[in-house]
């Protein structure tokens, strides 16, 4: 079997982080190898320095989405590829079965540098209200939707409508990974 790469795609709230241990656990149920690698790992790097040096906490895990588009932006500013540049340093040095990226926004240079390294992508929707209500209780000290604004852009191979129980999300997950396989 050659590597699968899937890279899940859509806004704040809607299940791609979800998404992305549904598809661990279809690796898992398949005898298969397992790696994350997050684009946004340097903006987390950075945005974890930058509360160290506020002298402020943040919570494992909490997004400050305001600062990291900023970190995005700063980076993207001094060189465009800069964010996939280091994604696909680090994606050399995976050798799971089954690659996911869980964070892909940026249209222009990011999804390109992925699916030209065999990444299909997957978006995934959800009712306005229900992204509303995750966000609410995943507690970020800020949210943004600037960074999303142009993920329309992003041409997925499938999509999924996080709309039901967690088993019919599995189940449609599931499906769309068996089809690439």
């Amino acid at each position: 079997m050659s590597t699968l790469r899937v890279s899940v795609v859509g806004l704040a709230g809607a299940g791609k982080s979800t998404c992305a241990a549904l598809i661990a656990e279809f690796a898992r149920g398949q005898g298969l190898s397992h790696s994350v690698v997050k684009l946004a790992k340097p903006l987390y790097d950075l945005q974890e320095q930058v509360y160290l040096r506020s002298g402020a906490t943040l919570a494992a895990g909490a997004q400050d989405q305001v600062l990291m588009e900023a970190l995005a932006d700063a980076m993207r500013r001094i060189r465009p590829t800069s964010i996939v540049d280091d994604f696909l340093a680090r994606l050399d040095g995976t050798t799971a079965d089954v690659i996911v990226n869980d964070d892909l926004r940026d249209p222009d240079h990011d999804a390109p540098g992925l699916t030209g390294r065999g990444f299909r992508i997957l978006r995934i929707t959800c009712d306005e209200d229900v992204r509303q209500k995750r966000l609410a209780e995943r507690g970020d000290p800020s949210l943004a939707n600037r960074s999303t604004r142009h993920i329309d852009r992003i041409r997925p191979d499938a999509m999924i409508e996080n709309a039901g129980s967690l088993d019919e999300y599995r189940a449609k997950v599931h499906a769309v990974l068996r089809s690439w396989m």
